[in-house]
Order: structure tokens, then sequence, then C-alpha cells
């Protein structure tokens, strides 16, 4: 606690940015504080690297290839990801920002509570393997996957941190001090005997920490971090059920596959793990996933140290037998010689104080070696004459007659037994699939279920849906078991918009159940522009509309101005959007009103002029006898008769 206290970097501003808070872990290679970035106004880590990294001839070579990978790791984008802000140099320090994550980490958790169950190892073990891929997908390795770097956010989220760090370092240190860092509990073997890395690395360390999370022990313990080293290159991870007896086959072969010494043996990257973890979760029962081990642990298991495993120094390993060294040591970032465990190395002295432990550990081993042997002549019997013994599912009893299944599977001392399903292909009666699968293991005169087609599960195309909104079409098509593709879409004088058009199956055509029925659907009429109308006679109006696809509907109305038949007015105006089959609306002129004549027979010729021409009426005269009396005897047309207003009326005046 004094040392956090006294910590000259907190409350201090870094690089003019960055106020750290408090310090969070010390590590190997770093710092990790919690800071406030000003700029932003948000939480973050920030990661601190040791000055003596970036000292002598290699701290320029350090602080490039620290800048080139921090780069690399901001670029990597992924829920699964701590992600990287920021990086800089601030005087002699440093640094790296990144994503604050509120929680714990993986090694907190099996401190507090040992092993994993087995579904959460999995899970876990899943999850990391999926942020694995993003990043070996972009060509970066991690080359530090420990538990400390699996980071449990307070929402139970799982995230992968510290990117690129350690191999920023070990690129520095392996050319010039021959040394590589890492957490020895999980170095692969080709890191520690030639300092080479891939994405195989990564996938090793996996492993090992599988094999933790589900046993709540590693793979391999020594006195000292150089013999834990030496067994990583020299013994096979063991099974995990020789530590823990109810975990499946599937969990041993998977742990084997994942932490094999040969990297060629293991999957290639964190991607092809991933696919493995998957299929063997899939592969094991409820019951033995929701289990966990429960495996003694040592009394000095429960003292807690001063300090974490993140809080020690990086120190070099050299050559030959160290002195012993506390176990917390194997789980801390330390730089290892490379090469150095290529030997044996000695076993640890036996002092007189020791001989008698020694003694008691050796009977056990014996003890131990006479059980492993029983256990395999137990097991050889087991598997070749006693009831373990396996045959395997003939490979040719799918694709045939059921009753010749039968007869195969009789021939190989097996039973059978029927269940039935449609296939949309395979007659009925044939034999589609069996249970286990031909080539798998069946114990001798054990049973298998072969699944039986009932043909093609058939149904019909339901009635009544051209013309149908395309919503109830869909629903009408889905209940009936059918996959609805809209194939094309187009205009359509007499389906309304968003109704099907066609189908490309006929109503009642039987069809095998998931077939897929394309559909037409109507965007609705075309559109079209309003053309101009006034000024047409209407038979020519009504052409133009027709050739547009428009309808017409006509009015009639009296005009002084426009002839007699011709279009006077359009609704709408011309050039107006239109969709066809809209309806456009034309006023033809019926010419002049028509007025009645009255009767002006007696008046004088100037009284009955202007009462016709207030009607608008043209008025000529005709004289009688000289018309010298000026009064109207006759009148052209006559009185009562409807005539146009403007017409001419002849007035015969005496």
């Amino acid at each position: 606690m004094a040392a956090t206290v006294t910590d000259p970097l907190l409350g201090h501003l870094v690089d003019g940015r960055y106020e750290v808070l408090s310090r969070i872990a010390r590590g190997g290679m770093a710092t990790v504080y919690l800071a406030v970035d000003r700029r932003l106004d948000r939480q973050v880590a920030l990661k601190v690297m040791h000055p003596h990294l970036a000292d002598g001839s290699s701290g320029a070579d350090f602080v490039a290839r620290f800048r080139r990978e921090a780069r690399a790791a901001a670029r990597l984008t992924h829920p699964g990801l701590v992600g990287v802000y920021d990086q800089g140099v601030d005087g002699d320090t440093s640094y790296l920002t990144m994503e604050y994550v509120d929680g714990s980490n993986l090694r907190r958790d099996l401190t507090e509570q040992g092993a994993l169950t087995l579904d959460d190892a999995l899970a876990t073990i899943e999850a990391i393997c999926e942020a694995l891929s993003v990043a070996h997908r972009s060509g970066l390795v991690h080359r530090d996957i420990k538990p400390e770097n699996v980071l449990i956010a307070s929402d139970g989220r799982i995230k992968v941190a510290d990117f690129g760090l350690a191999r920023a370092v070990t690129e520095v240190t392996s050319t010039t001090t021959g040394t590589v860092l890492g957490t020895v509990a999980y170095l692969a073997p080709e890191l520690v005997a030639h300092g080479t890395s891939d994405t195989r690395t990564d996938v090793y360390a996996a492993g090992i920490l599988l094999f933790e999370m589900v046993t709540g022990r590693q793979p391999f313990t020594g006195t000292s971090p150089i013999h834990v080293a030496y067994q990583h290159v020299h013994s096979d991870v063991p099974a995990p059920s020789t530590l823990v007896d109810w975990l499946p086959t599937e969990v041993d072969e998977l742990v084997t596959v994942l932490a094999s010494r040969d990297p060629d043996a293991r999957p290639v990257d964190a991607a092809s793990a991933l696919a493995l973890v998957r299929r063997t979760r899939a592969a094991v029962d409820a019951r033995t996933l929701a289990r966990r081990a429960e495996i003694e642990r040592r009394q000095d298991d429960h003292d807690t140290p001063d300090h974490g495993p993140e809080d020690a120094p990086t120190t070099v390993l050299a050559t030959g037998l160290p002195a012993p060294v506390a176990d917390e040591d194997v789980g801390r970032t330390m730089a290892l010689r490379i090469g150095s465990v290529q030997d044996p190395a000695p076993p640890p002295p036996v002092t007189d104080g020791s001989l008698a432990a020694w003694r008691r550990r050796a009977a056990l081993l014996l003890a131990g070696v006479a059980v492993v042997a029983l256990a395999a002549i137990v097991g050889i019997w087991y598997a070749t004459s006693g009831p373990g013994a396996y045959t395997v599912v003939p490979s040719d009893v799918v694709g045939i007659e059921v009753t010749d299944a039968r007869a195969v599977l009789a021939a190989a001392g097996l039973g059978a037994t029927t269940s039935e399903a449609h296939h949309p292909e395979a007659p009925a009666g044939t034999v589609v699939a069996s249970d286990p699968a031909p080539g798998e293991r069946v114990p001798r005169d054990g049973v298998v279920d072969l699944v039986v087609s009932l043909g093609p599960d058939l149904r019909n195309v339901p009635d009544d849906l051209e013309g149908a909104a395309l919503t109830d079409v869909t629903a009408a098509l889905e209940g009936a078991g059918f996959v609805v593709q809209v194939a094309s879409r187009s205009h359509h004088d007499d389906v309304a918009e968003d109704h099907v058009i066609s189908l490309s199956a006929r109503a009642g055509e039987e069809l095998p159940v998931d077939s897929v029925v394309s559909l037409t659907v109507s965007d609705g009429p075309a559109p079209t522009a309003v053309p101009s109308l006034v000024g047409l006679d209407q038979e020519e109006a009504s052409s133009r509309l027709e050739a547009s696809g428009l309808r017409i509907e006509e009015a009639e109305d009296y005009s002084l101005d426009v002839p007699e038949g011709v279009v006077m007015s359009q609704e709408p105006r011309a050039g107006a959007e239109a969709r066809r089959t809209d309806t456009v609306t034309i006023t033809v002129s019926q010419g002049p009103p028509l007025v009645e004549l009255p009767d002006v027979f007696g008046e004088q010729f100037n009284d009955a002029q202007r009462i016709l021409e207030d009607l608008g009426l043209v008025v000529e005269r005709e004289n009688f006898l000289g018309g010298v009396f000026g009064t109207v005897r006759n009148q052209d047309p006559e009185a009562g008769e409807q005539v146009r207003v403007g017409s001419t009326v002849t007035l015969r005046v005496v």
C-alpha cells in the first residue's frame, strides 16, 4: 500500500491530458493506472511502460516497436477486445491508453473459487478464441495469454487485454539478451526453445488456460520457473480427467489438441480453435456442463501474498538449477533465456531433511504406477472382449430400402429401430440417416435407429392470392409451409400498389414444404404527365387521354369565346403528375348560351332594338312601304323561339 501512496504518477497529468487517479496493477512490463481523459471527459486505463525498457542502446528500438504494436492493436475492433485509444511518449514515459473495464479478471475468479463449472470454462475459452480470431485475421499475435489478461466486466462480458506488448518487448530483448518475455505457466514450447511464435502460440496458451479453468490447477508445476518451462518443452500436457475423473473424453481431446507440444498438431489459428471449442461444448450434456471440479487445495493456496502476480518485477532466468522460488512465481511475467531448457534440467538436490518426504513421494509414485497399470489391463479387457467392445455402423445403410438396411445391420450383429421423417428428395421407404451415423462406434449387439423417408412433405398452394395484399399473401403462403420471395415489382393498371400480380405456382398446386414461391408485386399504375387538352376538340382530347392511360370525365358549359365542341378547361392542369387510370375532367364548350326571343310586334323600332340588343342579339331593320311610321310589324325569328346570344334578328318596320 505504501508503494501505491508514494507512486509519483498519482495525481500527475500525463502528456497534458490524462489525470492519474489510482494504481490498478503492476506487472513485469508496465504499471496500469485508472486515469481521466480530460479532453474527452472519460475514464481510461493508462498503461505506463517501465522506464528501464527504454534505456540503453535498445531503448529506441523498444519505443519504435511499442508504437507499432499499439497502432496495430488500435485497429482491432471487437466487443471481446479491450479497445486501445491512444499511445504516446511524455518525457521518459511511454504510455498506452485503453478502455477501462470495470470489473475483475480471470485470475481473481480462479483464486477465489478454484475451478469453474465446465460450461463457464468452455464459454470463457470460446469468448477468448473469438476475440483472438479477430486479431489473427489481421496478422497479430497476443503472445501473453494468461488469466490476468482476461478481464471480466461487471456485466459478465469477457475481454482480452494487452495485445502485442509482450511481443514488442521480446523483439528487442531476444536480439540483445537472448531472452523471451512471458508468463512461464503459459509459454508455448517453441517460444521457450527457439524464441519463435505465431498464431498457434496463442492457441497453446488458450489450451493451458482451459486446463486450469476445468481442473483448478496448472498442468505443470515445479520448484522454479525453469523447471516449469522445461516441462512445457519436454512433456505432453496431461489429460484433465487425470485430475477430475468425471470430465468427458471430448474435453480431454480438446485440451490435448489445443496444447499440443507440436505446433503443427494444433489448430492453425484461433478461428479454427473456436470451431473445436464450440463443437465440444455442443457434444457435452447439460448435467456435465453444470459440474465443477472439487479438488483439495493446499494450505498455502489460501495464503494471500502482499502483492498479486502482476506486481512482480521482470527477471532473467539462466540455464542450470536456480534457487527454489515461491509457487506463485510461475504465474508472473518473466524473462526466460531462449533455449535454456533444451537439455534436461537436473532435479533439485535431496537433503537429509527432505529424505523422508522423498521416500513418501516415491512410494506414492509406485502405487500410482500400479494403479495405472491395473487400469490399463482392465481397460484393454473392457475394450476388446468385455461389455465395452465396440463395432462401427456399416457405411451402406443410408440410401437403400429399409428392409435392405435391416439386413445389413443384422449381418453386422446389430439390431435396428426405425423412425420416420419427410425428405425433399429421397423416395418413401428409403433410409436417409442413422443414429449413430455410418462409420461411428456402436456397442456390439447394439441397436441403430434408422430414419426412414416418408417422401417429400407436399403442401397445396392456397387459392385467391392474385390481386390480394402482399402481407396477406405472405401470411397465407408461410402458413402453408412455403418460403416467400418477392422476385420482382412492376407497374400495373388494375392491381393496386403492394398487391400481388402473379405467383410462380398455381393455386392448388402441390409443392414440397419449404419450397420457394416467387411473387410479382404491383407498384400500382405507372406515373404519367397530364397532357394539354385546352383548345382541342372533344374527340382529339379523348384520344390523347386514352394514349396516356388516363380516364376522362366530361363537363359542358357555354362560352361566348370558345366554339362549340372545343375543350375550354381541364383538371388537373397540363403537365401535372398523375398515374395511369387517374381521371382527368375536361369542360367542353357548348357555344354561346340560348335566349328566348321576346315579342316586339307593334313596338317602335328604337324600343324593339334596345330590348333585343340587351339580350345580346344583333338587330337588322327591313322597311316596308317606306317605314315612315317606324312601327314593327314582323320579326324573324318569331317571338318565343330559342336563339343563341349573338344571333341576328330581322325586324320589318312600316
